[in-house]
């Protein structure tokens, strides 16, 4: 004779089933190659593959090979490096990214891209969780990362690559772009020297965040050459008829105009001018 409380019980039981985290709310990676993790709700929004194709980028010959080694080296299992990706704006740090992961993905299809936002590093930790264990392997992308008031985000972040008692996720390499070395203010650097009771212990503190990359990489200004090889590898790519020295000096009237090189600089002229041309790019 059954118990006159198993009907109550099952239906908690069943509640409880329904409530708890299981296989079915696992997120799928499926639908894209490239994700943005929306920190807040703890889901990933599917991104249109990166159109820029990796020899289109000029002047990071060196950046290039090596980063292109670390995720080679990654994608097979094999240890890899954290990356930083410092230097000047505009210079292709986070192009380089994710043109080199979109050149690599095409032959190694369990390979994934998410893109957090810079203010949401605190959800580091919570997303290696997530990642942790999965089959696919993911580059995780921090753009334009810095630390304006710093602690309690890079000490964070500093969690996360250290991987505290569980250790960072096997499966996870993250790749940071910012414009400083150090990812901090050199002001921010300067104050902890000058009123702290252990300087130099201060400063090696804020320090020690960019040394859990292993792997930096140093983006700095173009040379007139090298802005020019860009325009015109631009131009030659998406078929813009123009002669080649309009091309030229139209460039570097552009430059003159934004008073600077860069690649940046050298796709915002591109985008101009094939707008006028009536191309789409």
């Amino acid at each position: 004779m059954p118990h006159p409380l198993e009907p109550l019980l099952t239906r908690i039981a069943e509640a409880l089933e329904r409530l708890a985290p299981g296989e079915a709310d696992a997120p799928s990676f499926a639908r894209a190659r490239l994700y943005r993790y929306e920190a807040a709700g703890g889901g990933f929004s599917p991104a249109p593959d990166y159109g820029l194709p990796l020899d289109l980028l000029v002047g990071v010959d060196s950046q290039k090979q090596r980063f292109g080694r670390n995720l080679e080296r990654f994608s097979r299992g094999l240890p890899a490096n954290h990356a930083l990706m410092w230097g000047v704006r505009g210079t292709g740090k986070s192009s380089l990214a994710k043109a080199a992961f979109m050149d690599l993905a095409r032959t190694h299809p369990e390979l994934r891209l998410v893109e957090v936002d810079r203010d949401e590093v605190a959800a580091l930790p919570a997303l290696f969780d997530v990642l942790r264990g999965r089959s696919e392997r993911f580059l995780v992308l921090c753009d334009d990362l810095s630390f304006e008031e710093g602690a309690a985000a890079a000490k964070t972040l500093k969690s996360a690559l250290e991987g505290g008692v569980a250790g960072p996720p096997a499966n996870v390499l993250l790749v940071a772009t910012s414009n400083r070395r150090h990812l901090m203010p050199r002001e921010m650097m300067e104050n902890e020297r000058s009123t702290a009771i252990a300087p130099s212990e201060a400063v090696e503190e804020k320090v020690s965040l960019s040394d859990r990359c292993g792997l930096w990489l140093g983006f700095h200004r173009c040379s007139q050459d090298e802005y020019l090889a860009m325009v015109a590898g631009y131009a030659e790519h998406y078929r813009l008829r123009i002669a080649k020295a309009e091309l030229t000096a139209q460039a570097l009237e552009w430059a003159a105009t934004r008073g600077s090189r860069s690649g940046r600089v050298a796709w915002q002229f591109v985008q101009d001018l094939a707008g006028r041309l009536g191309v789409v790019l």
